[in-house]
């Protein structure tokens, strides 16, 4: 007999945006901002290091932008959200502009986080090309905040010139609290004295044991493909190498199909994935 049941509903996503309050505003770079946002009173679900919220920028449009901190409350609520915006478009323009005590609208959690429970007892290894230093940074503070559940922390860091460097300050600081940081620039200026290449060349020089690391890569897709391939190349094994993938994204909910990547809606299978999910894809240009 052939069953003509409905098929299960898609499970409830957030549909409406909840208004958060911009508390403060911090210029990084020349086009770039990190914005925390605020809602004591009705805050939404909390978001986990790796996923993304969709942003509003009433009477102008709806943007995805990841985490690059969050602060919950006692019931798990995300009260204070935190991102680093970079002026691109017209959304991230209002956002990059909107003062402390604007109102944004703001929608999630949505997509997939960073699996740190396989990276209890290893070594883990943050490489993360420009903005997406943005999308790792919870993560160093989670490793930070409880280093006796893990090995060495490295963290990678790329960026186009020193000027478009994030967080430079905080670099140190990670430094002092016991990081192993590594720093490099494809076209150095203004007296720089560090390294200067891709980032992917740091990875061979690196401090951290292979055999028993894991590793988080962010950044353009090019710079994560061979990222990778230098890590595995360096004895990480690829099932333990994880990516965030980034496409075109409407909803947020996996409805759309805008942000479709081969078999990957990457608003919902994403964006963090493991490399060896995501490695054949990676030569999708995107149109």
């Amino acid at each position: 007999m052939i069953s003509h049941a409905p098929a299960a509903a898609p499970p409830a996503a957030p549909v409406f945006p909840q208004p958060y309050r911009v508390v403060s505003s911090r210029a990084e770079t020349a086009d770039t901002v990190t914005i925390e946002l605020a809602n004591d009173s009705a805050p939404l679900a909390g978001f986990a290091p790796g996923q993304f919220a969709m942003l509003t920028a009433y009477g102008i449009g709806e943007v995805p932008i990841s985490l690059s901190a969050i602060e919950t409350t006692a019931a798990g609520r995300t009260r204070r959200l935190t991102h680093t915006v970079r002026s691109v478009g017209s959304v991230t323009r209002a956002l990059h502009d909107a003062a402390p005590g604007a109102v944004v609208g703001v929608r999630g959690p949505f997509g997939t986080p960073w699996d740190l429970s396989a990276a209890t007892g290893r070594d883990v290894v943050i490489v993360a090309g420009g903005i997406g230093l943005a999308p790792v940074r919870p993560l160093v503070h989670a490793v930070l905040d409880d280093p006796s559940r893990y090995g060495t922390l490295v963290v990678l860091v790329g960026a186009r010139t020193p000027a478009d460097l994030l967080y430079p300050a905080e670099l140190d600081g990670w430094a002092r609290e016991g990081a192993h940081v590594g720093v490099t620039v494809d076209r150095p200026s203004g007296g720089w004295t560090g390294h200067v290449g891709v980032v992917p060349a740091l990875i061979p020089q690196a401090r951290f044991d292979a055999g028993r690391a894991v590793a988080y890569v962010c950044g353009p897709e090019i710079m994560m493909r061979y990222t990778a391939e230098a890590l595995t190349a360096r004895g990480v094994s690829a099932a333990r190498v994880q990516i965030s993938l980034e496409r075109t994204m409407r909803c947020g909910c996996g409805w759309c199909g805008h942000c479709q990547l081969g078999p990957l809606l990457v608003c919902r299978d994403g964006p963090v994935v493991p490399y060896e999910r995501a490695a054949s894809l990676l030569t999708v240009r995107e149109l």
